[in-house]
């Protein structure tokens, strides 16, 4: 599972040929959950609400580079490493 971001020890994943809808892994200590790219909602698992509120700022900020991701992942290519939040 490629990585394409970290920050505060928040670990931002990306399966190739993943199951819609569009999203992307989270992982952080023992915590771990998947988003959606285009509400950030939680899809499966948990995130505390500190945790997932940097998330969702990242996400924001990212969300046409989350994009552009999720097609290369789909079309087997290099994914694109995207900055962490600061």
């Amino acid at each position: 599972m490629p990585e394409i971001s970290r920050f505060l020890g928040i670990i931002i994943t990306m399966y190739y040929n993943d199951h819609p809808p569009p999203h992307f892994h989270v992982r952080y200590n023992q915590q771990k959950a998947i988003i959606d790219i285009e509400n950030f909602s939680i899809i499966e698992g948990k995130l505390t609400p500190r945790v997932l509120g940097l998330v969702i700022e990242w996400a924001g900020i990212h969300q046409t580079e989350l994009r552009e991701n999720w097609q290369r992942a789909r079309q087997q290519q290099p994914l694109e490493q995207i900055q962490p939040l600061e």
